[in-house]
């Protein structure tokens, strides 16, 4: 069985309460004559307070009417005015600020043209005090609709605000993955290929020329232990309880002979300007660019020759990577190498372009803003 609700059963104690008193006031009255409208006109108006929730103005209407109609034809002077200023509230409260207006002014100026007669019912004192009460009914209404709307308001905005704070977290949380995955591809990635690629060196050469690959063991002892420490800076990185305690990058422009010889390739070089007193996050970005072009030359191209070209001119960093090897190179866009590297100079303000070069070969080209972001 459904519970009725909270605001019917407050409608349904003004009703009990008005009844009584009318009741009250038939007992202390005495043994007088009633009329039909002393029991009729009670009942409407009751009936009307009813509907106040779903239909105020209707609701407004009858009781407005049954009760301006009990004061001059009934015989009992009941209480029941306490039910059109409950009506006028609710109208108010609910949104129908001028059906309420309209109503009470309409009640009122009936209860003046009615005072208009040879006979006085209500004096100017208690017309003025009703009026105070049908004023005051409107206006609580309205008070209690506008707090209403205010704290919807003000609940909408946490909500959102809530919302905007959670969309912040997860786009920093797809962020901070992203540059995770470009950390663990440039690095790992790079170290694993020249793995891959000395120990296919050390059994070619095995039986036919030991030397070569104690050689080719010798860098993929080297490159294994190199391997192992980047893995683990950037596991510490991710330990850290302080998003903002520097750590010294692994790469850097300073050491670009140590990313050339990590390559196993042989690279001409060619640098210009100072490259040792870069911001971190640019000095980062060139050399891990670097490191994943040279690494793609190693796996892509079909030769073991590269030539780079770093210069640091008008305040940027310009960076090429040239092979002319006759292999296949990558389609210039799906690799995630290359979405990488074009992410790292994007997100200082750089660019980067990669593709074939007319002559052959493939060439990689970043420029890089110095100051960073």
């Amino acid at each position: 069985m459904r519970r009725p609700s909270k605001s019917t059963l407050v409608s349904l104690a003004m009703i009990a309460a008005v009844l009584a008193g009318v009741v009250l006031t038939v007992v202390l009255r005495g043994s007088g004559r009633l009329n039909a409208s002393d029991v009729v006109l009670p009942l409407i108006a009751s009936a009307g307070l009813l509907l106040r929730e779903r239909y105020p103005v209707a609701a407004l209407v009858i009781v407005i009417a049954a009760t301006g109609a009990y004061y001059p034809w009934a015989t009992v002077d009941g209480p029941l005015i306490a039910l059109p200023l409950f009506t006028l509230y609710t109208a108010a409260d609910k949104g129908h600020l001028t059906a309420a207006i309209v109503a009470g002014a309409a009640a009122l100026l009936g209860m003046g043209l009615g005072e208009t007669g040879g006979v006085r019912h209500v004096d100017d004192g208690a017309f003025l005090m009703i009026t105070g009460w049908v004023v005051a009914a409107i206006a609580f209404g309205g008070v209690t609709r506008n707090r209403r709307a205010y704290l919807m308001e003000a609940r909408r905005h946490a909500l959102d605000a809530l919302h905007s704070k959670d969309e912040e977290a997860r786009r920093r949380a797809g962020e901070e993955r992203l540059r995770i995955a470009r950390e663990l591809h440039d690095v790992l990635g790079h170290n694993i290929s020249m793995i891959n690629v000395q120990a296919a060196a050390a059994l070619h050469g095995l039986r036919k020329r030991p030397e070569d690959a104690e050689t080719a063991l010798r860098t993929i002892k080297d490159t294994s232990k190199e391997t192992l420490r980047e893995l683990r800076t950037t596991l510490g990185v991710l330990r850290q309880v302080d998003e903002d305690a520097p750590t010294a990058p692994a790469d850097s422009l300073a050491r670009v002979d140590a990313l050339v010889e990590a390559s196993g390739l042989k690279v001409r070089t060619e640098l210009s300007g100072p490259l040792d007193a870069l911001p971190t996050e640019v000095d980062l970005a060139a050399a891990r660019i670097v490191r994943e072009a040279l690494t793609n030359v190693s796996r892509h191209s079909g030769t073991n020759e590269a030539y780079l070209k770093i210069n640091n001119k008008s305040g940027n960093i310009e960076i090429c990577v040239e092979d002319d090897g006759p292999g296949a190179a990558y389609d210039g866009g799906s690799g995630f190498g290359l979405t990488g590297m074009r992410e790292r100079a994007a997100v200082l303000g750089g660019t980067l372009e990669a593709g074939p070069r007319p002559e052959g070969g493939f060439r990689v080209h970043a420029r890089l803003p110095a100051k960073g972001m």
